[in-house]
This record gives C-alpha cells, structure tokens and sequence, in this order.
C-alpha cells in the first residue's frame, strides 16, 4: 500500500481505534466529530480514501429503534458513497455477517444473496447495496470483533476474574476477529481489487461457548465453568433480535488477494495478555 490520505469515520469504536493506530496519518473522527446521520461539511480534498467504521450495532435495540438504525446504516453510508463519487474517493465499508441469514451449510462466500434476518442486519444489507454502486468500494466484512472496547472477550474475562460461572450460546459457530489484525487486513486489501471481502481471523470455527472456555482457561478458570445452553432457551422471554446460527465466512477471496489474518487463538491469547 503507497501513502494514503485517509478519514476514519467511527474512530471512537473497536475497529476505529485499531485502524487509527495502524495508520497514525490519518484523520480519525469520532461520532461526535461526523455523526453520517447528520453530515457536516468536511474539506473532501484533503483525502483520497474514507475508512466507514461508524455504524449503529446494537442489535437487539434496533428492533426497536428503527429509524436510528437504518440512519447510521443505511442512509449514512449512501451519503458516503455520493461525497466519495464526487470527489474520487476510494471507500471502505464495514459490514457485517449479518447480513445472511445463516442457514448457508459450510462457510459463506460473498457471492451469496443476502437475507437478514433482524432489523439491524438488513439496515446493514442496504447500506452495502448503496456502497457496492460505487467503482472504486471495498466493502469488508468481519464477524466478532474484539478490540479496545466492550466485547464478549472482555465480559468473558470479568465473568472469570468475579468467580462467575456463565451459561454461553452453544449453537451460533463463527469466528473471532482482532480488531488490530483486522486493521491491519483492511489496509492491505486496498492494494487488491476493489469489491466485496469477507475477512476474519483463521483457525477452527467454534461456538459463543468454546470461546468462553478459551478465555476462562486462559484466566485459571476450568473450561467446565463454562455451560451449554441454545439460543432459544438463552433468549426465551427477552425482545431479543434473530441471529444468525452460521457466522463462518469463506475466507478464500481475500487469501487470494494476498491478504490472510493469524490464527484467531493466537491474536487472542496476545489481547487477553
């Protein structure tokens, strides 16, 4: 990748903060700085290339708060695209495995057609189909991140650290994503090919639970505090949003692009310490 003259947008979150710290050049706003539901008047000449990492995630509010949702999602993002084609600017959009549905039988390829199943996931799917119009998109797509923020590594490892033994999902399969690893891919991919890119960390897919148990044990906590449990039973009485059963993306598209993140075991057992 030559020199960038980049803005991130979304740099108070895990993946703003990460990609702030792997390209210290850039300008990096918060949501206080450039809220996409309220655009502000931005020098666009200053930059060739917008990093979106600003994005409305919590997903179990947004059955609710619809509007906010598909603001920062969807609307925001097209607003993007628009600015980025009148002034030339490349643009990377981070979305989400959400998107699809999870039903997929094996890892989900970018070529499959989306079907959300909760408010957010499809306020995300629109926010792609705006980006994915224009020429010079990388749209990137992650799944459970984990960076300098709240995040299920973090509660796991207080869970553990406060004597707790928690009840974890066991039927949702996916992949971690260090948030700094992912940074670090994404500026990578900018060499490649514009498109879509499915990009996790490697290494064996495992449940919300394995996960849990991995962080327990790398706590001094025994793996067997960790239980079993559904989703149906984990949400049973709560308004809580569909989720995917499948999170495991088709890493293939950006292997070949050149761009491969660590074993996930590895970045994780680098973040926990």
């Amino acid at each position: 990748m030559g020199a960038v003259r980049a803005i991130i947008l979304g740099a108070g979150g895990q993946l703003g903060r990460a990609l702030s710290a792997a390209l210290p050049t850039a300008t990096a706003l918060t949501r206080a700085e450039l809220d996409l539901t309220d655009p502000r008047s931005l020098d666009w000449s200053a930059y060739d290339t917008v990093l979106n990492a600003a994005a409305y995630t919590q997903v179990d509010q947004a059955e609710r708060d619809r509007a906010a949702a598909w603001a920062a999602n969807a609307t925001g993002p097209a607003w993007l695209a628009r600015t980025a084609a009148e002034h030339g600017l490349r643009l990377v959009h981070v979305s989400t495995e959400y998107v699809f549905d999870g039903t997929h039988s094996g890892p989900i390829p970018e070529s499959l057609p989306v079907s959300p199943l909760s408010v957010y996931g499809a306020s995300k799917a629109a926010g792609d189909a705006a980006v994915g119009v224009l020429p010079r998109h990388w749209i990137v797509r992650p799944t459970w991140v984990i960076g300098d923020g709240a995040n299920f590594a973090r509660t796991m490892r207080g869970l553990a650290e406060r004597g707790v033994s928690p009840t974890v999902v066991a039927d949702q399969i996916g992949r971690p994503t260090l948030a700094a690893d992912l940074a670090s891919g994404i500026l990578a991919l900018l060499d490649a090919e514009p498109g879509t890119y499915h990009l996790t960390n490697t290494g064996d897919p495992v449940s919300w639970a394995d996960l849990a148990r991995f962080v327990f044990e790398r706590s001094g906590r025994a793996a067997a505090d960790v239980t079993d449990t559904t989703t149906a039973e984990y949400f049973a009485g709560r308004d809580a949003a569909p989720r995917p059963a499948n999170s495991v993306l088709d890493l293939t598209k950006a292997e070949k692009a050149g761009v491969t993140l660590p074993d996930w075991r590895t970045s994780l057992e680098e973040y926990l310490r």
